[in-house]
């Protein structure tokens, strides 16, 4: 009975994928669980691809909200882009000579500058929520004008130019370390909390449920659906813009053309993979955490061993296949005949 329930347990089957991609690592990367301490900063394979997923963990986290009401969101990484260009270009660095030693100083205050990015990342949002909440338009095509437009909003902010940052107290947000760990995964850690917290123990959840399982319904029964779709989108945009903050922090600079690059695509199959339903309804934010950790898991494997970059693609595109068929209620069906046949 136990193990039929652990079997059947949502996380069962990401949990199991991710051990599975760790037990490779295990056998073809030598010293892939090797931890050590330099500089009181805890180093390893582990906390590098922990620290690498953390802006596709926090994308997921949105991502699954705007799937559990039916939607998609595939502007995701054009406000990445949007949000680490607005916070390079106002930071800046410019060069000052203090006490007869050469520092670098914001052209703007950080927080300044934070908050103007994550305001540019919420506009975003409201943009695709008024499309989609307003105007009832599909997801798909509200998201696709923002995937297209807000890209070259960012390449004709910089001219089609990588910004780069020279002030240094901005790095700590995607490269610092606090108490041996590196500083992002205490942020993704404090939205991951925080957004469980309001989903559980306030009704946001069994609402966004219920808008995906039935929007109709939900109406109906006098939830204001229009105002929680409207959320979800700005929610995503949210956790977007911190992911483009993160990404720019790391590299130190903002590259319009490539930051946050297909990452909306990442994030998506990290939901599916994490047990959430294409169809509405149903979402596991845990299991969108796992997903996320499963695609740069498997992206540090082919790497690692030594395959080429395209691989990751291709086998990129054989998991989305077979999470869409085994989310269809045909193949379902037909699976339950055939067994049935057999026995």
């Amino acid at each position: 009975m136990q193990m039929h329930k652990l079997l059947h347990h949502p996380l069962f089957r990401p949990l199991a994928a991710l051990a599975i991609l760790l037990l490779i690592d295990l056998i073809m990367v030598p010293g892939f669980f090797h931890l050590e301490i330099k500089d009181g900063h805890l180093y390893g394979s582990l906390i590098d691809i922990a620290n690498r997923a953390a802006p596709l963990i926090l994308a997921a986290i949105g991502m699954t909200l705007v799937i559990a009401t039916r939607g998609i969101d595939i502007s995701v990484g054009a406000t990445v882009a949007i949000s680490g260009t607005v916070a390079a270009m106002l930071i800046g660095g410019t060069m000052v000579m203090q006490n007869g030693v050469p520092e670098y100083v914001a052209n703007t205050p950080m927080w300044l500058a934070l908050a103007a990015a994550m305001g540019a990342a919420l506009l975003c949002g409201a943009w695709n929520g008024a499309l989609v909440a307003g105007l009832g338009l599909q997801p798909i095509v509200a998201t696709l004008i923002l995937m297209v437009a807000g890209r070259g909003l960012a390449q004709l902010f910089t001219d089609g130019q990588i910004i780069t940052v020279y002030y240094k107290p901005f790095f700590f947000l995607g490269s610092g370390y606090l108490f041996g760990l590196p500083f992002s995964l205490y942020i993704v850690a404090a939205v991951f909390i925080v957004t469980a917290l309001l989903l559980r123990r306030t009704a946001l959840g069994l609402f966004i449920q219920s808008v995906g399982i039935n929007p109709v319904a939900a109406r109906l029964a006098g939830l204001k659906t229009a105002v929680l779709i409207f959320f979800v989108y700005v929610f995503c945009s949210a956790c977007a813009g911190v992911a483009g903050l993160m990404i720019t922090s790391n590299i130190k600079s903002a590259d319009a053309n490539n930051a946050g690059l297909l990452l909306e695509l990442d994030a998506i199959l990290a939901v599916t993979l994490g047990g959430t339903s294409l169809a509405g309804g149903k979402f596991s934010l845990a299991g969108s955490v796992i997903g996320a950790l499963i695609i740069q898991t498997l992206t540090y494997t082919i790497y690692s061993i030594g395959l080429p970059p395209e691989v990751n693609m291709v086998v990129k595109s054989v998991v989305v296949f077979l999470v869409c068929v085994s989310q269809s209620s045909e193949f379902k069906n037909m699976w339950r005949r055939s067994v049935r046949g057999n026995a």
